[in-house]
């Protein structure tokens, strides 16, 4: 079965009125869950999409966007300091292409390009900001441990 039939079958089965089920086992926490959708399945069409949204850049897009509004590429390339043009517009597509990110096209000349989020993209985009706090928060402590890890394992 390949992925798009895979999802396929999952949309036909929520609408059959398959309902979610607990799971737990495998060292995963236990949560509810569509049967039919498992990101830890390695041929499951989320596990694709996770990973795509996992990426760095994809993820501060998205706060960039939450935090300032809608911005042209210029502006998010700026925000999102050291993001190539090339990894810039690669995650743009792949954010756009997922209903996440909206990419309107002005009438001007020249043709001036606004991205902003869809309601998919800020839902995600609200989830992402805690995790950027928390980063910011504890990078201190997690730059110590990491310093006592490369002092304890030097050498081999």
């Amino acid at each position: 079965m390949t992925t798009e039939e895979a999802a396929r079958a999952g949309v036909e089965r929520r609408a059959e009125g398959v309902g979610v089920e607990r799971q737990a086992g495998g060292g995963r926490p236990e949560q509810e869950r569509e049967p039919e959708l498992d990101v830890f399945a390695q041929l499951c069409p989320s596990r694709e999409l996770f990973a795509e949204l996992a990426d760095k850049w994809s993820m501060l897009i998205l706060m960039s966007l939450s935090a300032c509004g809608p911005q042209r590429f210029s502006e998010l390339q700026r925000a999102v300091g050291g993001v190539s043009r090339k990894m810039l517009t690669q995650s743009l597509r792949s954010l756009e292409r997922s209903g996440l990110v909206l990419r309107t096209v002005f009438p001007e000349t020249p043709p001036r390009v606004v991205y902003d989020l869809l309601p998919l993209g800020r839902e995600l985009a609200g989830l992402v900001a805690p995790l950027g706090r928390w980063t910011e928060r504890r990078a201190g402590q997690m730059l110590a441990a990491r310093e006592e890890f490369d002092a304890a394992h030097a050498g081999g």
